[in-house]
């Protein structure tokens, strides 16, 4: 049996640009692992197979991408803690998962390859540390950030979205984003301490009332990760973070978190 953890993610930055030819809109997004994390064991089978979490499609895709390499084939159980469509990449992390676990065989290259193919965020989490992703999102290059804070990460109680796709695709580009871009990439050249992210630029695609709450009880950021509806504040001190989720309770489910470098 084999056995892993797929953590979630956070969009500490995301820029939304035009639309590209292949119908996919242009991103400049910045990833972070966080340290909460579901489950996957993998035993071998006769044929591939997913339990735990019904609503799976990218496990058993990913299995299915291996399989027809390796003509190995494994039952996957899914332990779920990461809440499901609220912009925290469970699913891509659970296939980046399955892909490293199953495709033990296989190289880098073939696994990026396989993982691009399941979906724009499924490379992220077979890379290690946060990640400048450009392009339709496939595109990553390895940053230097400070990893020292604290995550507290609220779902907003009754928060639902209709689909990512579709929050994508009523987005309205104000065709300014190469001039963002700059700026962006200019302020991430400045970071050196966790307090400098306080100045990325908030999310295109997403806001919440709850990300000015997380400031008024002391985030030093705060915004929502991804398309939504999961909202994040970062705190220097633990202590800290853990008061600010204690005064957000009442708004939904909240845990309190760190990055993670590994999955």
């Amino acid at each position: 049996m084999k056995r892993a953890s797929a953590c979630a993610k956070i969009n500490l930055a995301l820029l939304v640009g035009p639309r590209r030819d292949d119908g996919l809109h242009e991103v400049v997004t910045v990833l972070q692992r966080i340290d909460l994390a579901d489950r996957l064991e993998l035993e071998s089978a006769h044929e591939n197979s997913v339990s735990g979490f019904a609503e799976d499609t990218l496990v058993k895709r990913a299995l299915d991408l291996v399989s027809a390499d390796t003509n190995e084939h494994w039952r996957a159980k899914l332990e779920k803690r990461i809440p499901v469509s609220a912009g925290l990449g469970g699913g891509s992390s659970h296939a980046a998962t399955a892909l490293e676990l199953a495709g033990e065989a296989l190289t880098r290259g073939r696994l990026r390859d396989l993982a691009g193919a399941l979906g724009a965020d499924v490379p992220f989490f077979l890379a290690s540390g946060p990640q400048l992703a450009t392009g339709d999102g496939r595109e990553l290059e390895p940053l230097e950030l400070p990893q020292d804070f604290w995550i507290v990460l609220v779902l907003p109680q009754g928060a639902q979205k209709t689909s990512t796709a579709a929050i994508y695709a009523a987005f309205d580009d104000d065709g300014d984003f190469e001039a963002r871009r700059k700026e962006l990439l200019d302020t991430l050249t400045g970071v050196r301490r966790a307090s400098d992210l306080a100045a990325l630029p908030p999310n295109d695609l997403a806001s919440s009332s709850v990300a000015e709450e997380l400031r008024t009880a002391g985030a030093f950021r705060a915004d929502v990760s991804g398309a939504g509806p999961a909202v994040y504040g970062l705190f220097v001190r633990e202590r800290d973070a853990r008061a600010a989720a204690d005064v957000l309770a009442h708004r939904g489910r909240v845990w309190v978190t760190a990055p993670a470098w590994y999955g």
